[in-house]
């Protein structure tokens, strides 16, 4: 059975988001909603939508922030909707990697021919030329580099030792002693801290290159793991 490609409908007026929901079912898409800008990066995460339907004005983050945001990690086509009409705006949007934009008031025909467009592109590879199959972490253990989405990570090699581990089992818990016993094969004593201590560093790395992106987590008592799709607010 083929799934329906999800909308992701960011819209904080609850009327207009259900009215547009309801387009998109008839139209044989599965519609979600987010009211709250705050909410935006973990549905896109957990739900992996084909298209973002993404207000500029919102509660909490607005969505030139979270545009710019998902285009840290996502390739998602995104049509930005907006009240405001003037040209600079306009632009702004695009240049964060805005797909498409659209002025309110408008009709649900009009969003769903627009979102349809996108799709076409996106999924013919004609929207941002990049290549969706490339692994987003990229570890290169002759010079110790690492980067996420192209963007450079600067470890130090400890750090890069920690990341590697924990990267080569996506979603497998280490404890602190597996993690110190990789980080430093000759055994020397260490504190359970050394680890926290590097684990914060490499959150903070991550967090300013990549748009407040934190990949790594604690399950409290057990150990840390590295994973992308889950809900980092229990990190």
């Amino acid at each position: 059975m083929i799934m329906p490609e999800i909308i992701l409908i960011v819209e904080d007026e609850e009327k207009i988001a259900a009215l547009q929901a309801d387009y998109f079912n008839s139209h044989g898409y599965e519609a979600h909603c987010v009211y709250h800008g705050d909410q935006v990066i973990e549905a896109v995460k957990s739900l992996n939508p084909a298209a973002v339907l993404l207000d500029v004005a919102l509660p909490g983050k607005d969505g030139m922030t979270l545009c710019r945001e998902i285009r840290a990690f996502s390739d998602v086509g995104i049509l930005m909707v907006t009240a405001r009409v003037d040209e600079i705006d306009r632009l702004l949007g695009l240049e964060l990697g805005a797909d498409d934009y659209i002025c309110k008031p408008f009709s649900p025909r009009e969003v769903v021919a627009r979102v349809k467009a996108i799709l076409r592109r996106t999924q013919h590879g004609q929207n941002t030329g990049r290549n969706t199959s490339e692994p987003a972490l990229l570890l290169d253990e002759n010079r110790y580099s690492a980067s996420y989405n192209h963007h450079e990570l600067n470890l130090t090699a400890v750090e890069f030792k920690l990341l590697k581990q924990l990267a080569s089992e996506p979603g497998r818990i280490f404890s602190r002693e597996q993690l110190m016993n990789n980080m430093y094969p000759d055994q020397r004593v260490v504190s359970d801290r050394t680890i926290d201590s590097h684990i914060k560093k490499l959150r903070k790395k991550f967090s300013e290159q990549c748009s407040g992106a934190n990949f790594i987590h604690s399950l409290y008592g057990v150990g840390y793991k590295y994973e992308v799709h889950i809900d980092d607010s229990h990190a």
